[in-house]
Parts: structure tokens; sequence; C-alpha cells
């Protein structure tokens, strides 16, 4: 049964930064959310969802962090942020060389705390990369990430019998 409030829920979801895709996708899976979603339906959902930010994090985010790392109120947070995209960001191009698109693939599609579409695409925008490789890079690892959380938790699911 279409379920069109669930469908929003895991829409916003998949928006949150450090949530995303990444709780959405569990979460449409859950029995505890009133009964799962169809899995196609809702990972196309969670995937559109977790992608729309990506342009305004990677045209503006950075200019905005700037703008508010030395604010009363924000600076600390905004700080954190740029800390934490640049961080990112040297981190895998120090690892990547001349691979820093598959390496940005596999930052975004490996669910560790910490990365996925926002901060991976906060450090593609600090470290300079091109847009529509890094936009291409990030959308192949929002699909692995899901894949992955969605064959993980149904796994889980399986084995235990919960949620």
């Amino acid at each position: 049964m279409f379920n069109l409030k669930k469908y929003i829920i895991i829409f916003i979801v998949s928006m949150i930064p450090l949530i995303e895709l990444r709780g959405a996708v569990p979460l449409a899976l859950s029995e505890r959310f009133g009964g799962s979603l169809p899995v196609f339906p809702s990972y196309i959902v969670c995937i559109i969802a977790n992608m729309i930010p990506v342009p305004f994090i990677f045209w503006f985010a950075r200019k905005v962090l700037e703008w508010g790392k030395d604010k009363k109120i924000i600076g600390g947070f905004f700080t954190f942020c740029l800390e934490k995209g640049e961080k990112g960001g040297k981190k895998l191009q120090a690892t990547a060389g001349r691979g820093l698109y598959f390496a940005l693939f596999l930052f975004v599609g490996i669910p560790v705390p910490g990365t996925g579409a926002w901060t991976g695409t906060l450090a593609a925008s600090i470290l300079d990369m091109d847009w529509k490789k890094s936009a291409v890079a990030v959308m192949a690892g929002v699909i692995l990430a899901g894949i992955i959380m969605g064959v993980g938790f149904e796994g889980i699911k399986t084995i235990i019998g919960l949620f």
C-alpha cells in the first residue's frame, strides 16, 4: 500500500546531514516504522533526497561556512564543519593520488560515520574538484551506500529477527 507520509519521512531523513540515506533506508525497511515500505521505491526516494543538497553544498557551503566562522553564535559550528571538510578532503587527496574521484566515490559509498554525500561534497568543494566528476562520484557513492545499508539491514533483520 502506498503511504505518502512514510515516503515524506524517509525523504526528509535522507536530506539530514550525518543521517542521510544511511539512516533512511533502514527506517524504510523497518517493521517498527509501522510496516516496511517496498524496497525499490524507498531506495529511489532516498537517493533522490540525499542528492538534492549536493549542488548547494558544492557551490555555496564553503562560502557560507567561511563567512560564518568568525560570527559569535555560529562560529564554532561553522569552523567545525570547515575543519571536517578540509580534514576529509586532505585525507582523501593524500590516499587517492590520481584516483581522487574513485576515492570520493568510496568515501561517500562506504557507510562509516562522518562520511556521506554532505561531507564528500564539502570535501570536493574545498579541494576545488570538478563539479560534474564530483557529482557523478557522489551519486555513485550514494547508490553504493544505499545498497550496502539495504542488504546489510535486511540481513541483520533476517538473522536476528528484530526491527
